[in-house]
């Protein structure tokens, strides 16, 4: 039944920024849904495409990768280099026949954790209308 759908949903998150602010959405009570399983990566750059791709082919129904704000990165222009690795995810989506809105790239620093648990609850929402994927 549709309505009892829960979507697994993994969230790459760089460790000086955006896991910074799941942190500190956790630390302030904030809600967010609990579908999401945060991964710490040390940067966003770390997340390999065949990362989200093995996740949305094994039983995953959503990926996000978050990292440092352009200009904000700790590693220089890891950020830049994720949002790169990002445009090509996004093509071999297509490829797999996956929906492009299972995957999504935020910006979220180490502040923003209003931000974080706003994110997770679009990217939850956004899932569940998509459904169960495929390949789940």
């Amino acid at each position: 039944m549709q309505n009892d759908f829960e979507p697994k949903i993994i969230a790459f998150c760089c460790n000086w920024c955006s896991y910074a602010g799941a942190d500190l959405a956790g630390v302030s009570r904030l809600q967010y849904p609990t579908n999401i399983r945060v991964i710490r990566v040390m940067c966003s750059n770390m997340v390999h495409p065949s990362l989200v791709i093995d996740a949305l082919t094994k039983g995953i129904d959503g990926v996000i990768m978050c990292g440092c704000h352009i200009g904000d990165c700790h590693y220089i222009e890891g950020n830049k280099s994720a949002e790169k690795r990002a445009n090509a995810i996004t093509l071999m989506l297509e490829d797999f026949g996956i929906e492009g809105e299972r995957f999504r790239l935020e910006w979220i620093s180490a502040s923003e954790a209003p931000k974080f648990a706003q994110v997770m609850r679009e990217v939850v929402d956004i899932i569940k209308k998509l459904g169960p994927s495929s390949y789940s």
